[in-house]
């Protein structure tokens, strides 16, 4: 089993240690650095990174990250498991999804060396972090004044990453294709199987969210065969996949009063929210298209014309799917 060099640091088998992986330099000359965890077992197997707030605002991922790193029972059998709970350390620092430069960060890599400030921190992060790992699971929420139930969102035509994904141990897969300039786009380029988990809120901590969070990645370590624990699954949750799913937006501008919420069961043209004016008189109804699951909605009750309202997901097995979103929050909060 070889060192793993990160950063200039390195780390040998059955070591742990706490990294500052060097960004950039400021114009304040007030150096910006990336923190990273990483922990060895002394056993060869699987390098697994775990990465949080490429985009800044989102923030549950930092807190599944942490409770993770401060878990006593969570020891390495084999492998070597690599935590980065700040990949857009400026996005946090300002509380902003972006980049200084007002670039997306999960729209530029793989990034350069000699690029935009997003384009170099996506460099960095992909040639120090990512390429040095066989599997990853990059954690997000919703945007600002947007909510994700817990998902998990990867290329599910992928035999390993779609098993994978059934063994993360939330009830909806969302077969999704990558973006160009995203993180799994350029991890996939470079072999590694990839899962993207989405749960809550930017700006806010949602405690389902991020229990469900940390238990999946758990499972994940258990099914690599890298910590001795069962996989825990609650049998009454049965994954399913969705390959397809919409926006619903708004028809009209004005003040939002909704009739459905976050794991919600709709039905064609059942109404998911009124859209009325400054004097209280309905001006229009939100319709669903099709029958499916709210897997995602904005916040907000203020609504323009074209804003996108609800994410549908679209399955063959709808009422199942409800139930068993029922089960999960039943089942992380009860415990």
């Amino acid at each position: 089993m070889n060192a793993l060099i990160i950063g200039g640091e390195t780390i040998l088998p059955g070591e742990s240690k706490k990294i500052d992986l060097q960004v950039v330099r400021l114009y304040t000359d007030t150096e910006v650095k990336m923190p990273v965890y990483v922990k060895r077992s002394r056993k060869s197997g699987p390098i697994v990174f775990v990465s949080a707030a490429v985009h800044g605002d989102e923030l549950n991922g930092i807190e599944i990250i942490r409770r993770l790193i401060r878990r006593s029972s969570l020891k390495l059998t084999k492998g070597t498991l690599i935590f980065v709970p700040m990949v857009n350390v400026y996005g946090v620092l300002n509380q902003s999804r972006y980049m200084p430069d007002r670039r997306d960060l999960n729209r530029v890599f793989p990034g350069s060396a000699r690029g935009s400030l997003a384009g170099r921190l996506a460099d960095i992060f992909l040639t120090e972090i990512v390429s040095k790992c066989d599997y990853g699971i990059d954690l997000h929420t919703g945007a600002i004044h947007r909510s994700n139930l817990p998902q998990i969102r990867a290329n599910l035509d992928d035999v390993e990453t779609r098993e994978m994904a059934k063994i993360f141990g939330v009830p909806v897969l969302l077969n999704s294709n990558l973006r160009d300039g995203s993180l799994r786009e350029s991890a996939v380029e470079h072999g590694v199987k990839i899962l993207l988990y989405e749960a809550g809120e930017a700006l806010r901590f949602d405690e389902l969210s991020i229990r469900a969070g940390e238990k999946g990645i758990l499972n994940i370590l258990a099914h690599l065969g890298m910590i001795r624990k069962k996989i825990s699954l609650n049998k009454k949750i049965v994954p399913f996949i969705a390959y397809s799913s919409s926006w619903i937006r708004a028809d009209t501008s004005g003040f939002v009063r909704d009739r459905v919420q976050i794991g919600d069961q709709v039905a064609k043209n059942q109404v998911l929210a009124e859209v009325g004016d400054a004097f209280g008189e309905v001006q229009s109804q939100v319709l669903a298209s099709r029958e499916g699951i709210v897997i995602g909605k904005q916040n907000i009750p203020l609504v323009q014309e074209g804003d996108a309202m609800f994410h549908i997901a679209y399955f063959k097995e709808s009422d199942e799917v409800a139930g068993n979103i029922g089960d999960l929050a039943d089942n992380l909060l009860d415990s």
